[in-house]
Protein backbone atom coordinates (compact mmCIF):
# COMPACT_ATOMS: atom_id res chain seq x y z
CA UNK A 1 0.00 0.00 0.00
CA UNK A 2 1.30 3.50 -1.07
CA UNK A 3 2.01 5.77 2.47
CA UNK A 4 -0.37 8.68 1.05
CA UNK A 5 -3.09 6.27 0.33
CA UNK A 6 -2.72 4.39 4.10
CA UNK A 7 -3.02 8.09 5.31
CA UNK A 8 -6.54 9.37 3.19
CA UNK A 9 -7.54 5.16 3.89
CA UNK A 10 -7.18 6.23 7.87
CA UNK A 11 -8.86 10.22 7.38
CA UNK A 12 -11.61 8.44 6.04
CA UNK A 13 -11.99 6.01 8.72
CA UNK A 14 -12.10 3.05 5.67
CA UNK A 15 -12.03 -0.42 5.94
CA UNK A 16 -10.74 -3.31 4.15
CA UNK A 17 -13.88 -5.39 4.74
CA UNK A 18 -16.95 -5.62 6.45
CA UNK A 19 -19.66 -7.90 7.51
CA UNK A 20 -22.99 -6.60 6.27
CA UNK A 21 -24.72 -7.84 9.14
CA UNK A 22 -22.61 -6.62 11.74
CA UNK A 23 -21.95 -3.70 9.82
CA UNK A 24 -25.89 -2.43 9.34
CA UNK A 25 -26.31 -3.09 13.33
CA UNK A 26 -23.80 -0.66 14.01
CA UNK A 27 -25.25 1.89 11.96
CA UNK A 28 -28.51 1.50 13.18
CA UNK A 29 -27.73 1.54 17.04
CA UNK A 30 -25.25 4.90 16.23
CA UNK A 31 -28.69 6.47 14.94
CA UNK A 32 -30.44 5.46 18.12
CA UNK A 33 -27.62 6.31 20.53
CA UNK A 34 -27.93 9.85 18.58
CA UNK A 35 -31.56 9.98 18.93
CA UNK A 36 -31.71 9.03 22.75
CA UNK A 37 -29.00 11.21 23.18
CA UNK A 38 -31.03 14.03 22.39
CA UNK A 39 -34.11 14.09 23.75
CA UNK A 40 -36.00 16.83 21.98
CA UNK A 41 -35.57 15.04 18.70
CA UNK A 42 -38.70 13.08 17.10
CA UNK A 43 -37.54 13.11 13.56
CA UNK A 44 -35.40 12.11 10.69
CA UNK A 45 -35.39 13.23 7.39
CA UNK A 46 -34.02 12.55 3.93
CA UNK A 47 -34.25 13.04 0.48
CA UNK A 48 -35.29 9.71 -1.42
CA UNK A 49 -33.51 9.81 -4.66
CA UNK A 50 -33.89 5.91 -6.31
CA UNK A 51 -29.84 5.49 -5.75
CA UNK A 52 -28.10 3.28 -3.35
CA UNK A 53 -26.93 5.65 -0.80
CA UNK A 54 -30.10 7.35 0.20
CA UNK A 55 -31.86 4.02 -0.23
CA UNK A 56 -29.56 2.10 1.51
CA UNK A 57 -29.41 5.03 4.60
CA UNK A 58 -33.44 5.40 4.01
CA UNK A 59 -33.96 1.47 5.28
CA UNK A 60 -31.57 2.12 8.32
CA UNK A 61 -32.98 5.03 9.29
CA UNK A 62 -36.45 3.88 9.06
CA UNK A 63 -35.43 0.35 11.33
CA UNK A 64 -33.82 2.51 13.69
CA UNK A 65 -36.94 4.31 14.21
CA UNK A 66 -39.19 1.09 14.27
CA UNK A 67 -36.77 -0.50 17.43
CA UNK A 68 -36.73 3.39 19.28
CA UNK A 69 -40.85 2.98 19.28
CA UNK A 70 -40.40 -0.16 20.21
CA UNK A 71 -38.61 -0.23 22.67
CA UNK A 72 -40.15 3.00 24.21
CA UNK A 73 -43.91 1.42 23.52
CA UNK A 74 -45.35 4.67 21.35
CA UNK A 75 -44.89 6.36 18.40
CA UNK A 76 -42.81 8.97 19.38
CA UNK A 77 -39.99 8.77 16.21
CA UNK A 78 -40.70 8.96 12.57
CA UNK A 79 -38.61 9.12 10.19
CA UNK A 80 -39.73 11.93 7.12
CA UNK A 81 -38.18 10.48 3.12
CA UNK A 82 -39.32 12.71 0.99
CA UNK A 83 -38.55 12.94 -2.67
CA UNK A 84 -37.25 16.16 -4.71
CA UNK A 85 -37.31 16.02 -8.10
CA UNK A 86 -36.59 19.28 -10.69
CA UNK A 87 -39.38 18.98 -12.56
CA UNK A 88 -39.92 15.67 -14.11
CA UNK A 89 -37.75 12.71 -12.31
CA UNK A 90 -36.34 10.84 -15.14
CA UNK A 91 -35.90 7.60 -12.92
CA UNK A 92 -38.86 8.21 -10.91
CA UNK A 93 -39.51 4.45 -10.67
CA UNK A 94 -36.83 3.65 -9.11
CA UNK A 95 -37.88 6.06 -6.49
CA UNK A 96 -40.28 4.55 -5.99
CA UNK A 97 -39.26 1.32 -5.64
CA UNK A 98 -36.69 2.48 -2.90
CA UNK A 99 -39.52 4.29 -1.08
CA UNK A 100 -41.46 1.39 -1.26
CA UNK A 101 -38.89 -0.77 0.19
CA UNK A 102 -37.90 1.59 3.09
CA UNK A 103 -41.67 2.16 3.89
CA UNK A 104 -40.77 4.97 5.74
CA UNK A 105 -43.20 6.43 8.29
CA UNK A 106 -44.12 9.49 6.02
CA UNK A 107 -43.23 10.25 2.57
CA UNK A 108 -43.85 13.51 0.72
CA UNK A 109 -42.71 14.68 -2.91
CA UNK A 110 -41.54 18.14 -2.77
CA UNK A 111 -40.76 19.39 -6.74
CA UNK A 112 -38.11 21.78 -6.43
CA UNK A 113 -38.36 23.39 -9.69
CA UNK A 114 -40.30 26.69 -9.09
CA UNK A 115 -37.47 27.74 -6.33
CA UNK A 116 -34.35 26.85 -8.32
CA UNK A 117 -35.67 28.33 -11.87
CA UNK A 118 -36.81 31.37 -9.22
CA UNK A 119 -33.20 31.72 -7.86
CA UNK A 120 -31.76 31.51 -11.45
CA UNK A 121 -33.82 33.72 -12.80
CA UNK A 122 -33.25 36.18 -9.70
CA UNK A 123 -29.24 36.32 -10.16
CA UNK A 124 -29.70 36.71 -13.69
CA UNK A 125 -31.83 39.87 -13.09
CA UNK A 126 -28.40 41.14 -11.05
CA UNK A 127 -25.79 40.48 -13.91
CA UNK A 128 -24.99 36.97 -12.56
CA UNK A 129 -25.52 34.24 -15.92
CA UNK A 130 -25.24 30.37 -14.27
CA UNK A 131 -23.87 27.60 -16.09
CA UNK A 132 -25.69 24.18 -16.18
CA UNK A 133 -22.94 22.53 -13.81
CA UNK A 134 -23.25 25.82 -11.59
CA UNK A 135 -27.33 25.47 -12.15
CA UNK A 136 -27.15 21.41 -11.07
CA UNK A 137 -25.40 22.90 -7.39
CA UNK A 138 -28.60 25.25 -7.15
CA UNK A 139 -30.89 22.24 -7.54
CA UNK A 140 -28.63 20.26 -4.78
CA UNK A 141 -28.71 23.14 -2.19
CA UNK A 142 -32.49 23.76 -2.56
CA UNK A 143 -32.84 20.11 -2.34
CA UNK A 144 -30.95 20.28 1.57
CA UNK A 145 -33.22 23.81 2.01
CA UNK A 146 -35.90 21.74 2.02
CA UNK A 147 -35.11 18.93 3.98
CA UNK A 148 -33.95 21.09 6.70
CA UNK A 149 -36.87 23.10 6.65
CA UNK A 150 -39.12 20.04 6.87
CA UNK A 151 -36.36 19.00 9.94
CA UNK A 152 -37.28 22.23 11.79
CA UNK A 153 -40.98 22.03 11.15
CA UNK A 154 -40.74 18.63 12.84
CA UNK A 155 -37.96 18.91 14.98
CA UNK A 156 -35.62 16.57 13.66
CA UNK A 157 -32.43 16.30 12.36
CA UNK A 158 -31.17 15.97 8.55
CA UNK A 159 -29.14 12.71 8.19
CA UNK A 160 -26.41 12.95 5.35
CA UNK A 161 -25.55 9.58 3.05
CA UNK A 162 -21.86 10.23 2.68
CA UNK A 163 -19.64 7.54 2.84
CA UNK A 164 -16.31 6.82 2.02
CA UNK A 165 -16.13 6.33 -2.03
CA UNK A 166 -17.94 10.06 -1.72
CA UNK A 167 -15.74 11.45 0.22
CA UNK A 168 -12.58 10.22 -1.14
CA UNK A 169 -13.86 12.20 -4.66
CA UNK A 170 -15.34 15.10 -3.15
CA UNK A 171 -18.20 14.11 -5.56
CA UNK A 172 -21.25 16.13 -3.74
CA UNK A 173 -22.43 19.38 -3.32
CA UNK A 174 -20.95 21.32 -0.92
CA UNK A 175 -23.68 22.66 1.41
CA UNK A 176 -25.93 20.99 -0.68
CA UNK A 177 -25.94 16.73 -0.71
CA UNK A 178 -22.76 17.53 1.39
CA UNK A 179 -24.46 19.32 4.15
CA UNK A 180 -25.92 17.23 7.10
CA UNK A 181 -26.70 16.99 10.89
CA UNK A 182 -25.35 13.11 11.20
CA UNK A 183 -23.58 10.92 8.44
CA UNK A 184 -23.90 7.34 9.51
CA UNK A 185 -22.49 5.85 6.06
CA UNK A 186 -19.22 7.29 6.46
CA UNK A 187 -16.19 4.53 6.16
CA UNK A 188 -18.38 3.04 3.94
CA UNK A 189 -17.05 2.29 0.11
CA UNK A 190 -19.70 1.61 -2.93
CA UNK A 191 -19.33 -2.26 -2.84
CA UNK A 192 -20.03 -2.63 0.72
CA UNK A 193 -23.33 -0.53 0.20
CA UNK A 194 -24.20 -2.55 -2.27
CA UNK A 195 -23.48 -5.80 -0.02
CA UNK A 196 -25.73 -4.41 3.07
CA UNK A 197 -28.42 -3.72 0.68
CA UNK A 198 -28.35 -7.16 -0.72
CA UNK A 199 -28.26 -8.28 3.09
CA UNK A 200 -31.54 -6.36 3.89
CA UNK A 201 -33.12 -7.27 1.06
CA UNK A 202 -33.36 -4.86 -1.63
CA UNK A 203 -34.91 -4.90 -4.96
CA UNK A 204 -31.37 -5.87 -6.89
CA UNK A 205 -31.88 -3.22 -9.29
CA UNK A 206 -31.55 -1.06 -6.90
CA UNK A 207 -28.22 -1.60 -5.47
CA UNK A 208 -26.96 -2.58 -9.07
CA UNK A 209 -27.97 0.71 -10.05
CA UNK A 210 -25.41 2.69 -12.37
CA UNK A 211 -24.90 6.14 -9.83
CA UNK A 212 -25.59 9.28 -11.32
CA UNK A 213 -26.09 12.76 -9.39
CA UNK A 214 -28.21 13.72 -12.33
CA UNK A 215 -27.80 17.30 -11.96
CA UNK A 216 -27.36 18.68 -14.88
CA UNK A 217 -30.01 19.35 -17.56
CA UNK A 218 -27.47 19.07 -20.55
CA UNK A 219 -26.08 16.16 -19.55
CA UNK A 220 -29.05 14.15 -17.99
CA UNK A 221 -28.31 11.05 -15.67
CA UNK A 222 -24.68 11.77 -16.43
CA UNK A 223 -22.93 8.96 -14.82
CA UNK A 224 -20.70 9.57 -11.50
CA UNK A 225 -18.07 7.24 -13.09
CA UNK A 226 -18.13 9.83 -16.70
CA UNK A 227 -17.54 12.74 -14.67
CA UNK A 228 -15.02 11.69 -12.50
CA UNK A 229 -13.26 9.69 -14.80
CA UNK A 230 -12.40 6.55 -12.77
CA UNK A 231 -14.51 3.55 -12.31
CA UNK A 232 -15.75 2.62 -8.25
CA UNK A 233 -14.50 -0.66 -8.86
CA UNK A 234 -10.45 1.55 -8.15
CA UNK A 235 -12.30 3.73 -6.01
CA UNK A 236 -13.09 0.74 -3.90
CA UNK A 237 -10.03 -1.20 -4.46
CA UNK A 238 -8.15 2.22 -3.15
CA UNK A 239 -10.34 2.27 -0.10
CA UNK A 240 -9.41 -0.80 0.81
CA UNK A 241 -5.72 -0.86 0.34
CA UNK A 242 -5.24 -2.88 -2.76
CA UNK A 243 -3.09 -2.11 -5.25
CA UNK A 244 -4.49 0.24 -8.35
CA UNK A 245 -2.72 1.63 -11.43
CA UNK A 246 -1.06 4.50 -11.93
CA UNK A 247 -3.79 6.40 -14.04
CA UNK A 248 -6.21 5.50 -11.64
CA UNK A 249 -4.16 6.16 -8.32
CA UNK A 250 -3.05 9.75 -10.11
CA UNK A 251 -6.92 10.69 -10.26
CA UNK A 252 -7.88 10.16 -7.10
CA UNK A 253 -5.11 11.55 -5.79
CA UNK A 254 -6.22 14.93 -7.69
CA UNK A 255 -9.81 14.67 -6.94
CA UNK A 256 -9.02 14.14 -3.30
CA UNK A 257 -6.40 17.10 -3.16
CA UNK A 258 -8.81 19.58 -4.94
CA UNK A 259 -11.94 18.55 -3.07
CA UNK A 260 -10.18 19.04 0.28
CA UNK A 261 -12.23 22.25 1.06
CA UNK A 262 -15.61 20.34 1.18
CA UNK A 263 -14.13 17.72 3.98
CA UNK A 264 -12.79 20.74 6.44
CA UNK A 265 -14.91 23.45 8.57
CA UNK A 266 -14.73 26.39 7.49
CA UNK A 267 -11.25 28.16 7.50
CA UNK A 268 -10.15 31.15 9.71
CA UNK A 269 -7.48 32.87 10.04
CA UNK A 270 -6.34 30.72 12.93
CA UNK A 271 -6.67 27.96 10.66
CA UNK A 272 -3.43 25.85 9.19
CA UNK A 273 -3.74 24.46 5.79
CA UNK A 274 -1.93 23.26 2.81
CA UNK A 275 -2.15 26.36 0.41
Amino acid sequence: MRPRQEEIINALHAKSEISPEAEAREIIDFIKDYMKGHLFLKTMVLGISGGQDSTLLGKLAQMAVDELNEEQNEEKYSFHALNLPYGEQADKEDATDAVEFISPTSFREINIKASVDASVDALKAAGYELSDFIKGNEKARERMKAQYAVAAATEGIVLGADHAAEALTGFYTKHGDGACDIAPLVGLNKRQGQAILKHLGAPEHLYKKVPTADLESDRPMLSDEEALGVEYDAIDDFLEGKDINDKDYETIINWYDKTQHKRDLPYNRYHSYKK
